[in-house]
């Protein structure tokens, strides 16, 4: 990693914005502005990053015949057939197994092909955390793809893909894990002289019926009721000595539909479940069974994360020396999200006197983050300012509460809207902004920080590539846009941003930017709610981390502002340590470890 670079606030109590991308995610994330509708206000910090489902089937019966369909690339005899990995595969993240390898197939005919490639991104991040990866278009699927691969993924999301029977032939025949994601799976079937006797169930039709709860390993978790237009396709189980139900959904009369399904080595999954996602959300059963294909000898540790953040040189130090000192006394390491100069270019809590205040001129503060880090503590950079020039980005453009690295809105009625990357966004002005902010930490007396998180958890694809190349992780949900992704992988390699996403991790990840990723999913305390997020305590994260559960070798992780009452971090330190969890240090869980 080089660290050269070509130059071209005690967090406000008002910080209204750290949570909503706390999440929004947490809760999922991510919409699209122009092409969904706001989700249910249920669903914490939904900020227009969310992904929406692919439209309705045309019937709800499958089709009766099969469409047969040849690859179109044909590889002449006296050539070598050369596979898609060296031309695209991704490195795994660290503690993946070496020798796993796992191609991510995904549709993208149709006015609605972008989405299948974002599907695919978003499988592919996870299946990252256990394996190698490749990402494929289904279209170009040749014979034999599949035998360079220990496991593949398949995401149908385009009704009636043309998929080549190559692929299909393919699945049948191999014994390797294989995960198959909503439409198309009636080629497969109709593909088979004895599909039902093969894998034990057999596809049916779409369920249209309210089904709103998924419940997987004995967890109850949520699905969005903008899923439900998108159908559910149904299974019935022909053999038990074959197959099993992994996961059913339950509707709103108490009916119950199977949701996952597994049959010899092949999983079926009934809908997209990359739409709608939110904190609870069945998802993080996708999740799981994404990581059965990765990795199927897949770790089970249950590692535990807290990040203090927002902490500014305007921080009070009586609370970061009292946060540390829990922290401390549980044997809790933890991290601290620095934003080294704090700006408030129109006096907008100073009345109306501009301020600047730099990390080097605050030795109160200095003094408080070094006793921190004697209490375990390791600090990670949280942009250079948090905010952008001297305009509300999108509440009042001053640190802590406005992006930095995107434009963003209030819409009148009342969500958070991403609108485009900054006017001045390259490379260069990305690593400008890091070089001063690694000058401020010089200048302070810390050592660069190792770690990035993006504020608000947003930037644009050239961002990405400049945290890439200045820092070991992005502790970090992330920000896609369509039509991007380095090696050829998908896309015409031109970032889309109006068609934006958004996703969170529940492990350590190393996403299509080829960064690794530290995990946070279970967001942050907010007291009031907001741009249609509710309010979130204690017991509304402790709840997400009970779903978290589900996920094998997952991490449970959250951050904290150290101006909140400091019993709500008890409440949930201690409570996700009466879970069974252990918390570990950000740079052992980059480490793989």
């Amino acid at each position: 990693m080089t660290r050269s670079i070509s130059m071209g606030p005690p967090g406000l109590k008002s910080c209204l914005f750290r949570t909503l991308l706390a999440f929004s995610a947490a809760f999922g994330f991510v919409s699209l502005a122009d092409a969904v509708q706001p989700a249910s206000s249920t669903n914490h910090g939904h900020d227009r990053r969310m992904l929406p489902a692919p439209p309705q089937p045309p019937s709800a019966a499958l089709p009766t015949t099969l469409n047969v369909v040849h690859a179109t690339r044909i590889h002449a005899a006296s050539l070598t057939y050369v596979p898609p990995v060296p031309s695209n595969g991704y490195t795994g993240a660290p503690g993946s197994n070496p020798n796993q390898k796992t191609l991510v197939v995904y549709d993208s005919t149709g006015p609605y092909g972008w989405l299948g490639e974002a599907y695919a991104v978003m499988a592919a991040n996870l299946a990252s955390h256990g394996s190698q990866y490749t990402l494929e278009r289904a279209v170009d699927y040749a014979s034999g793809d599949l035998s360079y691969f220990t496991g593949m993924i398949y995401v149908g999301s385009a009704y009636n893909e043309p998929i080549p029977v190559e692929m299909l032939d393919d699945v049948l025949a191999t014994t390797k894990p294989v995960l198959w994601i909503n439409d198309n799976i009636w080629q497969l079937s109709a593909r088979s002289a004895n599909f039902a006797g093969k894998y034990g169930f057999t596809p049916m039709y779409f369920d249209f019926s309210n089904t709103l709860k998924v419940t997987y390993k004995g967890v109850a978790l949520q699905r969005d009721p903008n899923s439900v237009p998108s159908g559910l396709l149904q299974t019935v189980i022909n053999d038990p000595a074959k197959a099993q139900v992994l996961a059913f959904a339950t509707n709103g009369t108490g009916g119950i539909v199977n949701w996952a399904t597994k049959g010899g080595n092949l999983t079926y999954i009934g809908e997209i479940p990359f739409s709608y996602v939110g904190p609870n959300d069945r998802y993080l059963a996708a999740v799981d069974l994404i990581g059965k294909v990765s990795n199927p000898a897949m770790l089970a540790r249950k590692h535990a994360l807290v990040r203090i953040e927002d902490v500014d040189p305007m921080a009070d130090p009586t609370e970061l020396r009292a946060v540390a000192d829990y922290l401390y006394s549980r044997q809790v390491p933890f991290s601290v999200a620095v934003i080294p100069v704090y700006v408030d270019p129109k006096g907008y809590y100073n009345n109306g006197v501009p301020l600047t205040k730099r990390l080097s001129q605050t030795p109160a503060v200095i003094s408080a983050l070094k006793y921190m880090v004697s209490k375990g503590g390791l600090i990670v950079m949280h942009g250079y300012t948090h905010q952008y020039s001297s305009v509300a980005n999108p509440y009042s453009g001053v640190t802590g509460d406005d992006f930095e690295f995107y434009r963003a809105h209030i819409s009148p009625d009342n969500y958070v809207v991403y609108d485009t990357p900054v006017a001045e966004d390259s490379i260069d002005w990305a690593l400008g902004r890091i070089q001063n902010g690694f000058n401020e930490f010089d200048l302070a007396g810390f050592n660069w920080p190792n770690f990035f998180v993006p504020p608000h958890y947003a930037g644009s694809a050239l961002d990405y590539q400049a945290f890439d190349s200045q820092f070991n992780a992005r502790y970090d949900r992330g920000l896609f846009a369509s039509g991007w992704c380095p090696k050829g992988a998908c896309g015409a390699g031109t970032p889309d941003y109006t068609k934006i996403y958004g996703q969170y991790y529940t492990y350590v990840v190393r996403d299509i930017f080829g960064t690794i990723v530290i995990p946070e999913e279970l967001g942050n305390v907010e007291l009031v709610p907001f741009n249609h997020n509710p309010a979130r305590f204690p017991a509304d994260i402790l709840y997400s981390a009970n779903c978290n559960t589900v996920v094998q070798d997952g991490v449970l992780s959250f951050f904290f502002h150290p101006y909140l009452d400091i019993s709500y971090l008890k409440q949930i330190v201690e409570g996700v340590q009466g879970m069974g969890y252990t918390f570990v240090t950000s740079r052992s869980i980059k480490q793989g470890n």
